[in-house]
């Protein structure tokens, strides 16, 4: 049989903006490697919008319906698989991705609740699913079912009776430069449409275990990596195709700068931002361990890539409960001076929930980032990912873990067929060390640090505490202890955002699902009333309607902390009264449409500019003007048109201004200083 066909998806959600904006290139590798080995007996295509394929099966189904499945793509997956069967009884359906359960009994749970699923391809796919589109090559159409008779190498399959077939998994692919690029191959083409984001992977693997990862098995552990040429003409094809509208790259390397190569990436990279304006911003997760080398590699790429610390806790006890306490915390940290010394910025990353975490130690934690000075500190909650060790019901049991269940943000839609789809996800709430009351207070505190302790915005604050010998931790800490008695405004977003995060929690999947079949509950997802990420979409509500209050609530809880432990005299209240104007005109009124003609002017006695840029540790009195100077804040025209462009790209309801925001490094938000003139 020739020309079978085939498609592939790697499925986004768009209902409100645009769910996961990436390049679907996991696809694109599985297409490249059967084109590769089948030539023209297979034709291929691939889809990332759900609109586009649900037509597609409708019109022209296809031989063969391949989907990805992650935790953000599998339901609809499995509803497009049933929507095929009607169409197509005769078609197979293979599935495949990390987020499948490790043990073999929640395996076989899994593909009998989801009988749709004929084929599962585990770990890496190219192997898997070239290997059962070999066994249909020349098969009738109607005879295509008959592959599943009998084992696949490197596949899971379901017999006609529904039983589960297992053959010994094929060795991962070594030479990853076997699979023909997608790009070069120009099979992304189609996706450089003006809303979606390249990605680049230069190697797969990670060394590491840790048990809450879907990528800490053994299976993977081994790293390979594309070849240098290949990852410079993939970028080279990047910069030439890409929309102006389109300014952050992905990479999607587990330990992105670990490698040697990998500062010959930069430089590329460095390369094409040159030649083409292109990346603004990378988003990536850097190496865990070796930082020396990644400090040297994406000092390259003049902060467009910030360094990632993903310390997760800083607790030994947890720390070894995770199997994480094979990477150095104490390398990790002891390079910050040095990160800092070459101007890059950090971002920290740490999960509330992991077995063994107390209050006090996740606490603990925060404080030991934030003294760190780490610049943005991302707070994520423990997720149960199917694929992963702590998923299994041995640990689930073993550290008591409760979980609850939310809707993945933005991860919903109504198909044709009136069928409401939506995504979800199963995260720790409490265990034997943590309650469930401690948790809301910690995800408040995660907000608060989300929203303040941003690069820019309040570092002349941070920096007067440390001039002052005061803990800027006690900052975010006391306004966690006193928002009930905060400005108006401030109270408003922190009580909603409590009421969504317990609001938030349901007892299963199949709940969220069934209730939100009804129209009426349907409407408060497109209302935003449900199914938001509630720390983005509240940060959003702050720098859209509230950044004045929360910048004067900030400013309110710093000035008593000074007062209750420091000498407030004249001169110190003159040098906090030059520095809260500076964080007012930093913050002023950075998303209003009118934010361009818009300015905040101020007479300033005190260079605050150039106090912040030295690195003398000097004090703030030896940086005073010889005559007080008028300073106005503005917003440049590149700033605001970068800015709009992802507004316009997202759209302007607050869930598209979270996710606009979220890719746009803060201070690039904020005002500039400019000396005026003198008085």
């Amino acid at each position: 049989m020739n020309n079978l066909k085939i498609y592939l998806g790697d499925m986004t959600y768009d209902t409100i903006t645009l769910s996961t904006e990436t390049f679907p290139l996991n696809i694109g590798f599985i297409a490249s490697y059967c084109q590769k080995k089948f030539g023209k007996n297979v034709d291929i295509t691939l889809f990332k919008y759900i609109e586009e394929l649900e037509e597609a099966i409708h019109t022209s189904p296809p031989d063969i319906l391949a989907m990805s499945n992650y935790v953000w793509c599998q339901n609809i997956s499995l509803e497009l698989f049933k929507i095929f069967k009607e169409e197509n009884p005769n078609g197979l359906t293979i599935s495949g991705g990390p987020n499948f359960p490790l043990d073999i009994e929640s395996q076989q749970k899994y593909l009998h609740k989801h009988n749709i699923i004929d084929i599962y391809v585990p770990v890496e796919g190219e192997i898997g699913f070239s290997n059962a589109i070999e066994q249909c090559i020349n098969l009738e159409k109607t005879q295509l079912r008959n592959i599943l008779l009998k084992p696949i190498e490197g596949c899971i399959v379901r017999d006609h009776n529904n039983e589960i077939k297992y053959k010994e998994s094929v060795q991962r692919i070594s030479n990853l430069d076997e699979i023909p690029s997608p790009y070069l191959s120009g099979l992304m083409d189609k996706f450089f449409d003006g809303r979606l984001s390249p990605m680049l992977q230069t190697n797969r693997g990670c060394p590491y275990m840790c048990s809450y990862c879907v990528d800490g098995t053994n299976l993977v552990r081994k790293v390979n990596k594309f070849g240098n040429q290949r990852t410079q003409e993939e970028l080279e094809y990047i910069g030439k195709h890409i929309s102006k509208n389109i300014h952050n790259m992905y990479i999607s390397d587990l330990n992105f700068g670990m490698i040697p190569d990998d500062i010959k990436t930069c430089q590329y990279i460095k390369n094409i931002q040159e030649k083409y304006g292109f990346p603004h911003f990378i988003e990536a997760s850097t190496g865990k361990n070796s930082k020396e080398k990644i400090i040297h590699a994406i000092k390259e790429l003049n902060g467009s890539l910030q360094m990632l610390m993903s310390v997760q806790s800083m607790d030994p006890v947890v720390l070894k409960n995770i199997r994480r306490d094979n990477i150095s915390l104490d390398q990790m940290m002891g390079l910050i001076p040095a990160i800092k010394e070459v101007g890059l910025s950090t971002m920290s990353e740490c999960i509330l929930g992991l077995p063994g975490e107390t209050f006090q130690s996740h606490v603990d934690t925060l404080r030991n980032l934030v003294r760190a000075k780490i610049d943005n500190i991302q707070v994520f909650t423990c997720m149960m990912l199917p694929g992963s060790e702590l998923a299994t019901p041995e640990e689930r049991k073993k550290w008591n873990l409760e979980t609850r269940f939310r809707i993945l943000p933005r991860d919903f839609t109504k198909l044709k067929n009136g069928n409401v789809v939506l995504e979800t996800e199963e995260c720790v709430i409490s265990s034997d060390t943590l309650s469930f009351e401690e948790y809301v207070e910690l995800r408040i505190l995660a907000f608060i640090l989300w929203t303040t302790n941003v690069p820019v915005a309040y570092d002349a604050i941070k920096k007067l505490f440390s001039e002052l010998g005061l803990d800027i931790f006690d900052l975010f800490f006391q306004i966690l202890k006193t928002h009930k008695s905060s400005l108006p405004g401030v109270q408003e977003v922190i009580g909603s955002y409590r009421e969504a995060t317990k609001s938030e929690l349901w007892n299963s999947s199949e709940e969220i699902i069934e209730y939100f079949q009804n129209n009426v509950e349907y409407e408060k997802l497109l209302n935003e009333e449900a199914g938001i990420n509630v720390i983005q979409f509240h940060h959003a509500i702050v720098m859209s309607k509230h950044m004045e209050s929360w910048t004067e609530n900030v400013l309110k809880v710093s000035k008593n902390i000074i007062k209750n432990n420091c000498d407030f005299n004249k001169t110190l209240e003159k040098q906090f009264d030059d520095i809260a104007n500076y964080c007012r005109g930093l913050t002023h009124n950075i998303l209003g449409k009118d934010r361009l003609s818009s300015i905040f002017k101020h007479v300033f006695e005190y260079d605050v500019s150039k106090w912040l840029s030295d690195n003398s540790e000097l004090p703030l009195n030896k940086f005073v003007f010889q005559e007080p100077q008028n300073i106005i804040f503005k917003i440049s025209d590149e700033q605001y048109q970068v800015v709009q462009n992802e507004i316009d790209r997202y759209g302007e309801t607050t869930t598209g201004l979270s996710k606009a925001t979220k890719h746009l490094q803060f201070q690039f938000l904020l005002r500039t200083p400019v000396i005026q003139y003198q008085t």
